[in-house]
């Protein structure tokens, strides 16, 4: 393998990375290099190791459906657990040495002369590879708030993703800034340590119960030894959260249920009216990330933990200050933020052909077909692009159907003896306008709430806006009529 000029780079070695590596090597296609910019594979769950952090999507679906884990400790894996599995999944399918560590990728440039595209690494090393398979994710660059004086602040801040496991938190006084994902599964683990927290909450999510146990040895057994058991028990899975999105697709008002089991389990873990009250979310199930969680209500309810709902005015050298004029003294600030999910995709640098950048590309908002090509970038492939994440099911499922999309763009490619291949416009408009169409009546638009799914124009960058089978189905195969091959 020449060490510039890979047939393919695939960015980053994440499940989209690890999944596109071995499925390429399946494929026949061994002329690869993996790209990574930390020093680890794993994405988001090497970066991600705040106290608490796990999957909330079961984990007999949130895996490779050609490597089942029977082992899985518990029905919502642990980080280090999904890391591990990540870990040995690369060994035994080879691609330790396709990865290269410590390579981050600053800019894209497509030669047209070429038909090659220059990647350009921080260091300043230069590949020019053939095809270029972006599995960035989109939860990797860590969103910090605009507040007024954060720069000031004297004591420690962080990100979850960026958790500083050098800090004690014992006995400190803390202020956690957003009541996402993460936060859920961290405030009740610091909240234990810390002599104060105070929790700033702009809008409070929706909460079910989290189905999560540990599965029993002789359930691993069964499910190890017995052809088919892991596979059927994975499949009860996928069809269950797939009946979630009938709510969310085809009509709001088919939440009911969903919702009744959030009011349900939120009256049951918080008495008191007043706190209630705050943490109750006034817009339909569904609009933000339906959260998961045993503990989170019960943390919010211990004498050392305060929600304030007051937005932050300014963070001063060792306060913060809240727009009713309420000053907290905080010695640690966590930023419990998310990640910028559109912007990580618009702010590449990536040039294509005859010079457009994507910027240009996305002047009117981010768009890929089938969330994975882009007509003027040739042989450029997204995983997790555009409108291909969800709010029901496993991304690794629309991970693999990507996957096969990609290998059947670069069938066609060979079985025409091209050396490129981009879809057309049309077929990108087409795909797109209908898409929209359905996003505009689903509940992320019509919910009434703010959610990083938006873009700044209020449009829907992100989820996909059906089922993932009709994902699957659409998507695996390359349609030859979509595409230009040259």
């Amino acid at each position: 393998m020449s060490d510039r000029a890979p047939a393919i780079v695939i960015i980053g070695s994440g499940f989209a990375g690890l999944g596109m590596a071995i499925q390429l090597k399946k494929a026949g296609f061994n002329d690869f290099v993996i790209l990574e910019k930390s020093e680890a594979l794993g994405g988001t769950w090497h970066d991600n190791t705040y106290p608490g952090c796990a999957c909330d999507v079961p984990s007999h679906m949130y895996s490779f459906s050609f490597e089942l884990n029977p082992g899985w400790s518990r029905m919502f894996a642990p980080q280090p657990e999904i890391r591990a599995y990540m870990e040995r999944v690369a060994g035994k399918y080879g691609l330790l040495d396709h990865l290269r560590f410590g390579a981050e990728v600053e800019a894209m440039e497509y030669d047209d002369a070429e038909r090659r595209w220059e990647v350009t690494l921080a260091g300043g090393d230069v590949l020019t590879p053939r095809a270029v398979v972006s599995g960035i994710g989109a939860l990797h660059i860590p969103s910090f708030p605009d507040l007024p004086g954060i720069e000031r602040f004297q004591g420690t801040a962080f990100h979850s993703a960026e958790w500083d496991h050098g800090y004690d938190l014992a006995g400190k006084r803390v202020a956690v800034i957003g009541t996402g994902a993460s936060a859920i599964q961290f405030v009740p683990q610091i909240a234990k340590k810390a002599a104060d927290l105070v929790l700033f909450q702009r809008t409070p999510p929706w909460i079910q119960p989290k189905p999560d146990r540990a599965i029993p040895a002789p359930v691993r057994t069964v499910f190890e030894k017995v052809p088919g058991a892991a596979r059927a028990f994975r499949s009860g899975i996928y069809w269950t959260l797939e009946a979630r999105a009938v709510g969310f697709t085809i009509d709001p008002r088919l939440s009911g249920p969903m919702e009744a089991l959030a009011r349900w389990h939120l009256k049951r873990q918080i008495a008191d009216p007043e706190l209630r009250a705050k943490v109750t979310p006034d817009y339909t199930i569904g609009c933000k990330r339906v959260l998961l969680s045993n503990d989170y209500y019960p943390a919010l309810t211990r004498d050392n933990v305060h929600v304030e709902t007051a937005g932050v005015a300014e963070v001063r050298e060792h306060s913060i200050v809240t727009a009713d004029g309420t000053e907290y003294e905080v010695d640690c600030i966590v930023y419990g933020t998310g990640f910028k999910v559109t912007d990580a995709l618009g702010e590449q640098r990536i040039v294509g052909r005859d010079g457009i950048k994507i910027q240009e590309a996305w002047a009117n908002g981010i768009e890929a077909y089938r969330g994975t090509t882009l007509p003027g970038f040739p042989n450029l492939f997204f995983l997790l692009g555009p409108n291909t994440g969800l709010g029901h099911n496993s991304v690794v499922f629309m991970i693999e159907a990507q996957i096969q999309h990609v290998l059947s763009c670069l069938r066609l490619v060979q079985e025409r003896g091209g050396t490129s291949i981009e879809p057309k416009p049309e077929a990108l408009r087409s795909f797109n306008d209908r898409m929209h169409k359905r996003l505009r009546r689903s509940v992320w638009s019509e919910g009434g709430c703010q959610s990083w799914y938006l873009d700044d124009s209020g449009v829907n960058r992100t989820l996909w806006p059906g089922h993932t089978f009709e994902f699957w189905a659409g998507s695996r195969k390359a349609r030859p009529a979509d595409y230009v091959v040259r």
